[in-house]
Parts: C-alpha cells; sequence; structure tokens
C-alpha cells in the first residue's frame, strides 16, 4: 500500500519507481507544496532518472545520471494535468502507427473503441455510420449537419462538373453517390440496371409508394442540343436529340411494363412492383433560356404523362433549394 510521507519543510510526497535497470532508475514524485497566503496547495510532478552505485555497507546510493536538466524535470499541477490528458488521448492511436485520428471523448467503451477503429479503416463506410448512429456516439444534430456538409460539397462539385465536356458515365457515378438530388419522391437507386437483355437503363428507383420507375441521363455537352435551331411556326421546338432521347425514355417505359409480370424481373428488382413506371429524363443545359424558351419548356414537359424532363440546371437549382430547406 502506498504510503503518502512528510519530508523534514513539511511538504507531503509520493514516490514510485517508473522504471528499474541494472544501473540506473527512473523515479516519479508527487509533491504538494502549501502556500501561506493561498487556502489551495500545489500539486508537483518530478520525473528523474538516477544512477545507481553500491555505497558503505553494500547499500544503493543513487545520483542523478547527468547534471542536466534533462535527467530531472519537475511539472507544475497544470502542466502535469496537460501531460496526462495528452497521453489518454494520443498515446493509443500514436504507437499503433495511426497517422490521422479523431479523438472522441466519454461516450464510448474500450469495447465501442475497438470497434470504432475496426471501422474508420474499413472500406464500407455506410457500415461505419450505422455504427455511429446506433450507439449514439455523435449526437443527431451533428449528424445532420454532416450531411449538409456533404450535400454542399456534392453540389460544388456538380457545378465544377458542368464546366468541364464530361462523358455520361462520370455523371452516373455522381448520381449514384447522390440520388437525393433526384427529390423526395425517390427511397433508393436499384441495384439492377437490366430491364432485358437489350435495354439497359442508367438508373432503376423504388419510389416513395413502393413502385418502379425509371431515371435516364444524357450528358449536358457533348453536342447534344435541347432545342432545334429554327422555330416551327413561331415556336421552340425540341431538338432531334431530345426526341431520341424521350424516344429511347418511351421505350424503356414500354419494355419495363412487359416485364412486370416476369418472376425473373422482379427477383432482380428486389421485388419492386411495377404499375405504370415513369421516367425522369435529364438532358441539357437551361442556365441561358429566354422567356419563351422557359414556357415551351414547361409546354413540352405537360405534353407527356409518364415522362418528366429535366435540365441539369434544373436539378442543381431543386438541389439547392433542398439543402436550403
Amino acid at each position: 500500500m502506498k504510503e503518502v510521507k512528510t519530508s523534514q519543510g513539511g511538504i507531503d510526497y509520493l514516490h514510485t519507481i517508473l522504471l528499474e535497470k541494472p544501473l540506473t532508475v527512473t523515479k516519479a514524485s508527487l509533491w504538494k507544496i502549501k502556500h501561506a497566503n493561498s487556502e489551495n496547495d500545489e500539486i508537483a510532478v518530478k520525473i528523474g532518472r538516477y544512477s545507481k552505485k553500491k555505497g558503505p555497507f553494500n547499500m544503493d546510493i543513487q545520483t542523478l545520471e547527468n547534471q542536466t536538466p534533462k535527467s530531472e524535470l519537475t511539472f507544475k499541477e497544470q502542466e502535469f494535468e496537460g501531460l496526462i490528458a495528452f497521453i489518454q488521448k494520443e498515446y493509443t492511436p500514436f504507437s499503433q502507427g495511426i497517422k490521422k485520428f479523431i479523438t472522441v471523448e466519454n461516450q464510448l467503451n474500450a469495447e465501442n473503441i475497438e470497434y470504432l477503429q475496426t471501422f474508420f479503416n474499413h472500406p464500407e463506410k455506410q457500415e461505419l455510420i450505422d455504427f455511429v448512429i446506433g450507439h449514439d456516439i455523435i449526437p443527431s444534430e451533428l449528424i445532420e449537419a454532416f450531411n449538409h456538409v456533404a450535400k454542399i460539397r456534392a453540389l460544388e462539385k456538380f457545378e465544377e462538373m458542368l464546366e468541364d465536356d464530361l462523358v455520361e458515365h462520370d455523371w452516373q457515378k455522381w448520381f449514384e453517390e447522390n440520388n437525393w438530388v433526384l427529390g423526395t419522391e425517390y427511397v433508393r437507386i436499384l441495384d439492377e440496371r437490366n430491364i432485358d437483355t437489350q435495354n439497359i437503363s442508367d438508373f432503376l428507383m423504388e419510389a416513395y409508394d413502393g413502385f418502379l420507375d425509371i431515371v435516364e441521363i444524357k450528358r449536358p455537352d457533348g453536342n447534344l442540343n435541347f432545342w432545334a435551331t429554327s422555330k416551327d411556326h413561331g415556336n421552340y421546338i425540341p431538338h432531334q436529340d431530345l426526341v431520341k432521347a424521350i424516344t429511347q425514355a418511351s421505350k424503356y417505359i414500354f419494355e419495363v411494363e412487359r416485364e412486370s409480370n416476369s418472376i425473373k424481373f422482379l427477383e432482380r428488382v428486389d421485388g419492386v412492383r411495377t404499375i405504370k413506371p415513369r421516367c425522369v429524363l435529364i438532358f441539357g443545359r437551361s442556365n441561358d433560356w429566354n422567356i419563351e424558351q422557359k414556357e415551351s419548356f414547361r409546354l413540352l414537359n405537360s405534353s407527356y404523362h409518364n415522362i418528366n424532363i429535366m435540365t441539369y440546371d434544373h436539378v442543381f437549382e431543386r438541389a439547392k433549394r433542398i439543402i436550403t430547406h
């Protein structure tokens, strides 16, 4: 049992040996220094490494290993508390060779910390998110803030991508990672894209009502035109590029309806039911449209009951509103 002793000068102290070797011993001491003009005692910590040698009667005599300050150091109380906090927070990840880490406060026990360290190194980030949420490690408000920042950054990336002539595959990848921009009417993107052996959509979606819909995207540039170069009877009309995309979307809707009673198709789409599927077609830009073109677009969209046409700028503006609200 440790015993607190008192020096001749009336200072309480406690010694312990940190490490002992054949020729040296490292000791730590706690000292309680009383101040006459203060009710609070000050705790000081002294750490020293001492050389061992035999003295008279074969007794061990310990002297400082050398006389430089490196061999004996005294911490004031605040310094020592800071040292304790530093070791508690940083020693384990540092000793394990982790290059970047986040210190988590007392909400985790040792077992949870071990799980968390494993998940941080796991390629499936969703498992980490589920773990964090399930164990209330991070308050829900903070998670919402993280999601909000992630959406802002995704939208910034979207805006940057609009400046480049990217291929359709790049846009497919972005929409897969940020399907929230497609609207609250969709629950998830299905893993399956094949309608049949000849028709492969960009995305098959499960809508909020549990039924299957289609999302088809075309690259915003790539010399694809939205409006024809000349008007017809004073009206803006769709360019042949857009007509082809609308025809393709209609074909996908038709083929999905044909497959609606197929057991194999239902298995591939996780049992999501198919009744009167709709298609969102994302095509072209509208950032430089005039009032007449905007009116013509409204009329064009109203003529389709199962196809909703959006430009990339429409998607961008709606995403900004989602983030705002």
